[in-house]
């Protein structure tokens, strides 16, 4: 993914929502990405703490217990960007910033098709001018996330959603700076749609999240070459154990619902072992149909799953242990685990 945005000059700033883990963060700036991305203010607070720079919040600070820690956290950090997508809570963050003595970049959340955001257009444009106006608060640009557009199957089809997604968000930094309101910023895409937004003018960085680990969702969107999403490789599993096989054609490992996040078909694919099929068995246990594996399975094997989504499934644990060959090499504190505010 670095090379990738190297190569056609645009900055990688990929999303800390994913794996939560600031070695992860790091490790990838090392790579040439500018910073980090997170989705709340507590996971940045993390990042921060642990030497992360170049941190972007990508949801508004709102209400004043907030605010207040976002100073904070600006103040030690003066490179953090703030997303906003509200005229009041400009001011709020312009007056907090103000009795702090600081300055607060914010960037502009632009609504285009995906939760969060203000219209593009005039309405993006006039809370551009309040942020130039303002002076303790300064205008770093656009963020504009076309989620839909990230899972459309197919590639022609999500290339057609995502540049349909993001036309507004350019001409919207066209017209910003049309009234002389420098746009150095415009901040976007996923790991569905990286090599197409990439194509985009006006668009200057990506920030993907889950090329890092990869899913069994992310697997099944369809690549430039085909049905399977081949552009980044699954590198990570959850390790379970065969605790029972009550029959010759069926096992039982020890995970199950508290083990995989179930937001997405909940269907977690072994690694290495073709045609198991995983079925429900409660929160501890999964129950696995053995008659088509292509390999054979006993009690005590451990198994490795892909998950069917990656970053609720993180979330799950305090910790993941990193792996080259049957070498572990590190293991990493999932830091940002649970911080969700």
């Amino acid at each position: 993914m670095a090379r990738h945005c190297k190569d056609h000059y645009r900055a990688l700033r990929p999303h800390g929502k994913t794996h939560k883990c600031p070695e992860i963060a790091k490790a990838i700036i090392r790579a040439g990405a500018v910073g980090a991305c997170t989705a709340k203010l507590s996971e940045a607070e993390v990042f921060a703490r642990d030497g992360v720079t170049g941190i972007l919040i990508t949801t508004a600070v709102i209400g004043r217990h907030k605010i207040e820690r976002a100073v904070r956290l600006a103040a030690a950090h003066s490179d953090t960007i703030f997303c906003v997508d509200d005229a009041q809570n400009v001011r709020d963050l312009n007056d907090a910033a103000a009795a702090a003595r600081i300055h607060l970049n914010l960037a502009i959340d632009l609504f285009v098709g995906t939760r969060t955001g203000i219209e593009p257009g005039d309405p993006a444009v006039a809370l551009a001018q309040l942020i130039d106006s303002l002076p303790s608060v300064k205008f770093a640009g656009i963020q504009a996330y076309a989620g839909q557009a990230s899972h459309t199957s197919g590639f022609a089809e999500r290339r057609r959603h995502s540049r349909e997604a993001m036309a507004p968000a350019v001409e919207t930094r066209c017209a910003l700076e049309g009234k002389g309101i420098a746009c150095p910023l415009l901040t976007g895409a996923s790991t569905g749609t990286y090599n197409i937004d990439c194509e985009i003018d006006g668009v200057s960085e990506l920030q993907p999240g889950s090329f890092i680990f990869m899913d069994v969702d992310y697997n099944r969107i369809g690549g430039q070459d085909g049905p399977v999403y081949r552009d980044f490789r699954n590198a990570l599993t959850v390790l379970t154990t065969v605790v029972s096989k009550p029959t010759k054609s069926g096992a039982v490992v020890d995970g199950g619902f508290k083990a995989f996040a179930t937001d997405r078909p909940f269907m977690p694919e072994v690694k290495s072992i073709s045609g198991i099929v995983y079925n429900w068995g409660g929160d501890e246990h999964g129950i696995l149909n053995l008659a088509q594996a292509s390999a054979a399975v006993n009690l005590g094997d451990r198994l490795e799953f892909i998950v069917p989504h990656c970053d609720p499934s993180v979330n799950l644990y305090d910790r993941m242990y990193c792996l080259r060959g049957d070498n572990v090499e590190a293991v990493w504190q999932i830091a940002a685990r649970g911080m969700g505010q």
